[in-house]
């Protein structure tokens, strides 16, 4: 049977992909942020999963406010790099696992979340910076992806628990499957962050520490960090972090913490990843 063994919680930087795309990783500015990714990088030579759901939100290349899912999930067998309006990224084709998709997608509506199929949907830096985060500058992808789009843009957002209960799905559904692979979870998105207004380039690093300490130490107060908590104390974009709670929801109660690491600026953010592994 299948076995979902990991998750990693990862910023998705779009700045991120940029000094990767333009060989900007060894420049001052980026390189302490780049050293900190090698030792997930070995991570993951290292454990070679065989497929990795990533839980990211679309920034309006996929979906725009005429059509918003909740819970999106990617079944098609590729997923082309997206246009963000400067060209797509020069990264290898997202190659999918429809089998499994299709699999998470009935256990998941049995289970009474309401899914959206995707059977086209171009994926942007949300899924793809993780993936050069993780995995650098391959020819290909080392796994396939199973993409699965949260709405935390437009109001009303699925709350923590929620994201969590479908992680706890997500588990289940992962490894009802009858084929002998590796499967991980990543959660994208935060940490504080605010693009815009009179609060743009807030970072509240004691609010990222804590949310990185209670992954393993407190996961219910996680889960019940609302949105209004979210606005107030990690900026606008800072309810992305709600999509960490789906991978969280993925792991055992007592997931050990393998890394971490957390680094101000990254472009006008704070930048965090961690990676948890089950017994």
């Amino acid at each position: 049977m299948a076995k979902l063994f990991a998750g990693v919680g990862t910023s998705h930087v779009p700045g991120i992909g940029a000094a990767v795309d333009h060989k900007k990783t060894q420049e001052p500015y980026w390189k302490p942020l780049f050293d900190g990714y090698e030792p997930a990088r070995e991570w993951m030579r290292r454990e070679k999963p065989d497929v990795v759901i990533i839980v990211y939100n679309d920034h309006a290349s996929a979906f725009s406010l005429e059509l918003i899912p909740t819970f999106a999930m990617g079944v098609a067998g590729q997923f082309q790099p997206a246009d963000e309006g400067y060209g797509p990224r020069q990264v290898p084709v997202v190659e999918g696992h429809p089998e499994l998709a299709w699999h998470i997608c009935e256990s998941l509506i049995m289970d009474e979340f309401d899914m959206t199929m995707a059977n086209e949907m171009p994926v942007d830096h949300g899924l793809t910076v993780p993936l050069s985060i993780m995995c650098g500058e391959p020819e290909a992808w080392p796994c396939k992806v199973i993409p699965l789009a949260v709405n935390v843009i437009q109001y009303p957002q699925p709350r923590g628990s929620r994201c969590y209960a479908l992680g706890k799905a997500i588990r289940k559904a992962v490894e009802s499957f009858d084929k002998d692979i590796k499967v991980a979870i990543w959660g994208t998105g935060g940490m504080s962050h605010q693009l815009q207004g009179e609060r743009a380039g807030l970072v509240n690093e004691p609010f990222d520490t804590a949310f990185l300490n209670d992954l393993t130490a407190d996961r219910q107060r996680l889960i019940n960090i609302g949105h209004t908590e979210y606005m107030r104390e990690s900026g606008s974009e800072g309810a992305e972090l709600v999509m960490w709670l789906i991978m969280l929801g993925a792991m055992d109660e007592d997931a050990r913490e393998i890394y971490r690491h957390y680094h101000v600026p990254a472009s006008n953010t704070a930048a965090g990843l961690i990676i948890l592994e089950n017994g």
